[in-house]
């Protein structure tokens, strides 16, 4: 058991973010990290997926990075390349690949963080674990009786290997955007379906509205409901692959089918659809089986958290959790998850174990 100030799980856009701010505020933080390699979730994107499609990366704290001519290369190489000079330009020792299996209370004021390497002992931990390794998929009545191959959007590795196929994408977000985007005109057919209508913005998505559609969603989880993704207020942008997929017809969105049949898809009204693929392009839940031990969910199934801070427990941190759940929010709650290790280490005096 190793003891410490301040660990940080997770070395995404988040967890190096609030690495960055806790080490600036005098604390030197231990930064552990399930991956092979720095990148975070970026690192295990679609090769499809370019720097000219995404809506948006935004620079780490303190270091700009340095565009280039990368606009054709994939974001699943550009960017950990940029976090892994990040890493080692501010000299942040991340320890990987390190698997945090449960954080509990331990003695004294120390929250355990337990692993599959080792267990450190903190005084604070801030918890940045994002939502990539936790897709989520909807169940339908008849999925298990579906004949063809189902697939989450984590698993997309491009639309070659759809040539010829009957497809139909589940989603209204991004993701859903992007499959959409390079399938279509190479699969046989493409559907998409979602439940809610697609709000398509029409503005220029500014700051303003960045921060407002943050806003939102922090009302969710400072009121212990589970969290919305950010694209549920936000809207659809007219982006690279939004407009790509409008160029080839893609858009013409039907509602959710009412069960899934051995080949195809159907709706309650008798409509019916034939397919031999389905992309679940249904976002993703927040990484947290690690907290379960704090037992922080409240009755409406989320943590209750007020900006970063679990309000049950005031020595963790939560950040890529809710609003912070986007690169939108993510380097505003890194800043503000040090402050609040800063508060709570400065009026908290170390305590020894029993």
């Amino acid at each position: 058991m190793e003891e410490t100030e301040v660990v940080v799980i997770g070395a995404g856009q988040a967890g190096l973010s609030s690495a960055y701010f806790v080490r600036r505020f005098g604390f030197e933080p231990v930064v552990l990290d399930a991956a092979e390699g720095a990148g975070g979730a970026w690192r295990h994107r679609s090769p499809s997926l370019t720097m000219d499609k995404v809506h948006g990366i935004f620079d780490l704290p303190g270091v700009r990075r340095q565009p280039g001519v990368e606009g054709r290369r994939p974001v699943s190489e550009v960017v950990p390349a940029y976090y892994a000079s990040y890493e080692e330009g501010l000299g942040l020792d991340v320890v990987r690949p390190v698997k945090v299996t449960g954080v509990r209370r331990g003695e004294g004021d120390r929250l355990m963080v337990e692993t599959d390497t080792g267990e450190w002992a903190a005084r604070a931990v801030v918890n940045a674990t994002g939502t990539w390794t936790r897709p989520h998929w909807p169940y339908y009545p008849g999925a298990a009786e579906f004949a063809g191959r189902q697939l989450h959007y984590a698993s997309y590795r491009g639309p070659a290997e759809f040539a010829g196929r009957q497809v139909v994408v589940v989603g209204g977000g991004h993701s859903a955007m992007h499959v959409l985007s390079e399938i279509a005109g190479i699969a046989a057919s493409t559907a998409w379906v979602t439940r809610r209508v697609p709000d398509f913005r029409e503005d220029d998505f500014g700051e303003n509205a960045r921060r407002e559609a943050v806003a939102l969603v922090e009302e969710r989880v400072r009121a212990g409901l589970t969290p919305q993704s950010v694209v549920s207020v936000t809207g659809l942008g007219h982006s690279p692959v939004v407009l790509e997929a409008l160029a080839k017809g893609a858009l013409d969105r039907l509602p959710m089918f009412h069960r899934i049949t051995r080949d195809g898809v159907a709706w309650s009204e008798g409509r019916y659809m034939a397919a031999d693929t389905i992309i679940w392009a249904t976002g993703f839940r927040s990484a947290l089986d690690h907290l379960a031990p704090l037992r922080l969910r409240e009755p409406g199934g989320g943590i209750m958290v007020d900006g970063t801070q679990a309000v049950k427990e005031p020595r963790l941190q939560l950040v890529g959790y809710g609003p912070s759940a986007s690169t939108i929010g993510a380097n505003r709650a890194g800043r503000s998850a040090a402050e609040n290790v800063r508060a709570y280490l400065t009026t908290h005096p170390a305590r020894p174990a029993a």
